[in-house]
């Protein structure tokens, strides 16, 4: 991990870099801040395509 690595914090709900708060609290790393702040997006998007794979068939 680099220290011009970005990371969106769940407890604080902010942009973070890498010497904040602890990586259990976090998602990332992500390159730039501008894609950190985007991360809960990122992660509904991903949610929806994991919900609708048709070769996931519960």
């Amino acid at each position: 991990m680099a220290a011009g690595d970005w990371y969106y914090c769940l407890d604080h709900k902010t942009v973070e870099p890498y010497e904040a708060c602890k990586s259990s609290s976090r998602l990332g790393p992500y390159p730039t801040r501008e894609d950190a702040a985007h991360a809960l997006e990122k992660v509904a998007e991903r949610n929806e395509e994991w919900d609708n794979d048709p070769n996931w068939k519960d």
